[in-house]
């Protein structure tokens, strides 16, 4: 559990609004940004930069995050819209109860693995 000697670490992409939000949530917190540059379609270059505390330049990735929203949307056909409108069936509700149970089994898995 993050406390003052053990921060948690949050990489997120270079989007600004985590910036703003994230300290009104948690403030003992390493924050990082992996800005991807693309041209075409490709990525070129990825600049990393710190925002909050000290995290280690290297670890800024956000490889685990895109691969778990991936593994989302594979299983929930309903992730995979491409428009940023809420669906208005009740598979958004399903969808929505899964990342819940998701959470929690994160959170005790996370729990069991600390109180070792």
């Amino acid at each position: 559990m993050p406390d003052p000697k053990n921060k948690i670490e949050i990489f997120a992409d270079g989007n600004d609004d985590y910036s703003y939000v994230l300290k009104n949530y948690y403030s003992n917190m390493n924050y990082g940004q992996l800005i991807k540059i693309r041209k075409n379609g490709i990525v070129v270059e990825k600049i990393k930069q710190i925002v909050y505390g000290a995290p280690e330049i290297e670890e800024i990735e956000t490889t685990d995050v895109e691969n778990f929203n991936g593994i989302l949307r594979e299983k929930i056909g309903r992730l995979v819209r491409k428009s940023k409108c809420f669906s208005k069936r009740k598979e958004r509700e399903n969808a929505i109860e899964l990342l819940e149970f998701i959470s929690e089994r994160n959170k005790s898995s996370n729990a069991r693995r600390y109180n070792r």
